[in-house]
């Protein structure tokens, strides 16, 4: 579970923020502060994974206390001028979402941290095509269609998409094949192409003859 803390001077709109939050699964929203000296003091009792921080606050900006926060950082805010953003950028800010904004714009960020931490959770070590994919997996939204490539059909990229996140268990390329009535090969392209955009995890099965299959999670949210 990803714990969460809401950091908005707002007391209704940091109520409306963690209910975004809580409405996504893998998140729970462990506590909110409406001033920066709190959002500190929160954050270093509580520990959160992720702090969800508006830039005006009533005693600091957010920005200025974000290397004192442990966990990452998403800055939610109306400061849309230049300066505030690099600020936030710089201080170490994952994400910057400007308000207002519809709910779905912050879920999908959510979703997006959601992969990305999910694809750097434990002590192993990582190679640089493990540290790319965990970086596109952070800045894709979480829509399927919104990284289709060039040539490939976003009805099939929904579909395929659809079969995963529907899914108990990781699925084959065969398997994702016969549930939406492609071939093999084109099923393997789209479950390629999400594996490098870091919205599926590649592992692998083995069967009774001892040769690996490839398998496919959907790392998002569920159906």
């Amino acid at each position: 579970m990803i714990r969460v803390l809401v950091v908005d001077d707002d007391f209704r709109v940091a109520q409306l923020h963690a209910s975004y939050v809580t409405a996504v699964k893998g998140f729970e929203v462990v506590g909110t502060a409406h001033t920066a000296a709190e959002a500190v003091e929160l954050a270093e009792r509580l520990a959160p994974d992720l702090v969800v921080l508006d830039e005006y606050l009533p005693d600091a900006p957010g920005s200025a206390i974000i290397g004192r926060l442990p966990g990452a950082v998403m800055v939610v805010s109306a400061a849309e001028d230049a300066p505030a953003v690099r600020r936030a950028l710089a201080g170490g800010a994952v994400n910057y979402v400007l308000k207002p904004f519809p709910p779905n714009v912050l879920v999908e960020r959510l979703h997006a941290f959601g992969r990305f931490w999910r694809l750097l959770d434990g002590n192993t070590q990582l190679d640089q095509t493990a540290v790319d994919h965990a970086l596109q997996a952070l800045r894709a939204a979480d829509s399927p269609t919104a990284m289709v490539r060039k040539g490939r059909s976003p009805v099939t990229a929904d579909a395929i998409s659809d079969v995963l996140r529907s899914a108990d268990d990781a699925l084959t390329a065969s398997e994702v094949a016969e549930s939406t009535g492609v071939s093999r090969a084109t099923a393997q392209r789209y479950l390629s192409d999400l594996a490098r955009d870091g919205r599926v995890r590649l592992t692998l099965r083995y069967g009774t003859t001892g040769r690996p299959e490839h398998c496919f999670e959907w790392l998002g949210h569920r159906r």
